[in-house]
């Protein structure tokens, strides 16, 4: 009784309930909360009956877990780390696709004092290899059969992992013989020690490190970034006036499939969450988010750049199919809904006749788009790359409205947001409330305040050169801040071109404009530097390559049966190589039709684009890139020094002709 009063009355003075019944940390103030476990365990008080999380079984039947019933996962899972020896500031690494059981165990690492370290399922084994021993992982989760064969390559060269534990134990039995491999099931079964739990709890500080984050490695090896659960707090404190204005709430609920290995889920996606009451749906695989997201109909959405460029080409592609009446109707939709965002952005009055014609083009045509993604949908929230303005524009006259956000793993996930009461179409938003932003001379955007990680692990140097000595964290990012106080990104500041004729040319703006043209183009990278003119390596997209050259007749019919089955390989996994893949996409890379759609593509882009800015020449490379050749990272940005280096002959080649 005592105790629980206690817990009531800190409760009273550090938190403010909202209408929904979530908590609020308000910033500005000095929170108790000190820690992520904390944070859960106060959520777990507030909403132990309602909805954590719901995930799909074997038999297609979604399941619903309650916040009470998963903090004794978490007990039973934080309960058997510590026994099984794991102490304060340990490294224990996860391998594994977005699930509920990487959510149990990340909390249960944490319960234990222990650190987080995420690991992207698509890395190659030598990838794994260098950074759990680069960590100092002792322990690692791994998600499945296929997931520990890769481990199993590498076993021998990763000494200090004395436990590997499976989240799916079908196929992975004959490693159980072993007392290092275990099936999660063991753990899960263990009686939680709430007691014995709460006691780690309570020594973990606001400076202990909370999870370690990779980052990309686009400029060499990976570096691990320390980010603090005083940064984590600190961030969810300032951010939740978000959630406030959208009215987020324990009634809510969110979708799930973005890598947990990425800041941007794990942080933003799970914590957030916690902090908010917010309820998730974890998709059951890639493939199956299409018809998933029909039947969750998730309030709030959480996607990539990417996703909208490709619902928006799809869009277009359907569109140009219809019967020419239909087309004209749907124009006329379209342009209404553009001409009725632009009021909205622009902050403008809008004329009773537009809020009409607005109107009766969302109820005939617009509404439909809408209803694809769930038909509930209050907002999504994308950062990672600039989405193309007009793609944007489409989208809020969908009424989708995409809050543009930007930040980085050095500083917590997000600094900058578009919120409902300040937005600006084409920027990231505004600083949150505890980050100070400012532009330094050559354009670099620098940042500021208690979201600043705690260094990169083991490696002093690169820390110092990331964060300057009065505390601003040097993002390598270019941007510039507006009259108004919105920021908009330019490019990372080692991407700049300097053409022969002294023209500073920002490649991601037009890499952007070429890719948003049409839905086959995968990547597009743009070389000059130094030289008369810019060229672009072009490379495609293998799902709609396949598809468009079975329709089209570029292959044979043997060709297009391995192609039906490739593609469905790919449908479950899109990151992967299947075996045939590459032989398929030469000969369709090489075809006349494929030119002339590239080409179509690069003209129109040129056309939205100065004329310096203007591609000349492009190639069409033979396959995509790919994150095992080293060409792009886990999170899918092109590596833009190895690009140069690997290809250099392509682009000399293209100045040749």
């Amino acid at each position: 009784f005592i105790k629980n009063l206690k817990k009531r009355i800190k409760l009273f003075f550090t938190m403010e309930t909202s209408s929904s019944g979530r908590l609020i940390l308000k910033w500005g103030k000095e929170s108790k909360i000190k820690n992520v476990p904390e944070l859960f365990r106060e959520r777990v008080e507030r909403s132990y009956g309602k909805l954590a999380y719901k995930y799909k079984d074997k038999t297609g039947k979604w399941v619903e877990v309650s916040w009470g019933e998963m903090k004794k996962k978490v007990d039973s899972a934080a309960t058997f780390l510590i026994k099984d020896g794991i102490n304060k500031g340990d490294k224990i690494a996860v391998l594994s696709d977005t699930r509920p059981e990487w959510a149990i165990v990340d909390l249960a690492i944490l319960s234990s004092g222990a650190i987080t370290v995420g690991l992207y399922p698509t890395l190659s084994p030598s990838q794994i290899e260098f950074l759990l021993n680069h960590s100092d992982s002792v322990m690692l989760f791994v998600e499945n059969k296929e997931k520990l064969e890769k481990i199993i390559e590498i076993k021998d060269k990763i000494p200090k992992i004395r436990k590997i534990i499976v989240f799916e134990p079908e196929g992975c039995e004959k490693y159980f013989d072993s007392p290092t491999f275990l099936s999660f099931s063991k753990c899960l079964s263990v009686e939680p020690d709430e007691e014995l739990v709460q006691e780690r709890i309570n020594q973990i500080g606001k400076d202990d490190v909370a999870i370690m984050v990779y980052t990309s490695g686009t400029t060499g090896d990976p570096k691990g970034a320390m980010i603090s659960h005083g940064n984590i707090i600190a961030f969810l404190s300032s951010f939740d006036d978000f959630a406030d204005i959208l009215e987020i709430g324990d009634d809510d609920i969110s979708y799930h499939f973005l890598p947990m290995a990425h800041v941007a889920e794990h942080i933003a996606g799970f914590f957030g969450r916690i902090n908010i009451g917010l309820a998730a749906a974890y998709a059951t695989s890639i493939k199956a988010v299409v018809d998933e997201i029909k039947e969750v109909k998730p309030t709030v959405f959480g996607a990539v750049p990417r996703i909208f460029e490709k619902a928006y080409a799809r869009i277009q592609e359907e569109v140009g199919k219809l019967p020419e009446r239909r087309q004209k109707i749907f124009k006329w939709a379209e342009k209404v809904g553009r001409e009725y965002v632009r009021f909205l952005n622009e902050r403008k009055p809008i004329p009773l006749s537009l809020k009409v014609k607005y109107k009766i083009a969302y109820e005939l045509v617009l509404r439909r788009i809408k209803e694809a993604f769930g038909g509930r949908v209050k907002y999504f929230i994308t950062g990672a790359a600039p989405i193309p303005y007009e793609i944007l524009e489409f989208m809020w006259a969908c009424n989708l409205k995409i809050y543009e956000v930007y930040g980085l793993t050095e500083a917590t996930v997000i600094t900058h947001a578009n919120t409902p009461l300040e937005f600006k179409l084409g920027t990231v938003g505004k600083p949150i409330k505890c980050v100070e932003c400012k532009i330094a001379e050559d354009g670099e955007i620098l940042i500021r305040g208690p979201i600043v990680f705690k260094g990169y692990y083991k490696n002093e140097k690169a820390t110092r050169e990331a964060i300057d000595e009065e505390g601003w964290l040097h993002t390598g990012d270019i941007g510039e801040i507006d009259s108004e106080g919105f920021l908009k990104i330019k490019d990372r500041k080692k991407h700049i071109i300097i053409t022969a004729g002294g023209k500073n040319i920002i490649p991601a703006e037009i890499e952007n404009k070429i890719k948003a043209q049409d839905i086959i183009i995968s990547q597009a990278h743009v070389h000059g530097d130094g030289r008369p003119y810019l060229v672009a390596l072009i490379t495609l997209n293998s799902q709609e390559a396949l598809e468009f050259a079975i329709k089209n007749n570029i292959l044979d019919e043997k060709e297009k049966e391995k192609a039906k089955k490739i593609l469905n390989e790919l449908a479950e996994k899109p990151l992967s190589r299947p075996e045939g893949l590459d032989e398929l996409m030469k000969k369709i890379s090489n075809h006349p039709l494929i030119y002339e759609r590239v080409k179509r593509a690069v003209e129109n882009a040129n056309k939205e684009l100065s004329r310096v800015e203007n591609i000349r020449k492009f190639k069409i490379f033979e396959r995509d890139f790919y994150i095992d050749e080293g060409e792009i990272t886990p999170t899918l940005k092109v590596k833009r020094k190895e690009i140069e280096k690997k290809f250099k002959h392509i682009f000399d080649e293209m100045y040749k002709e």
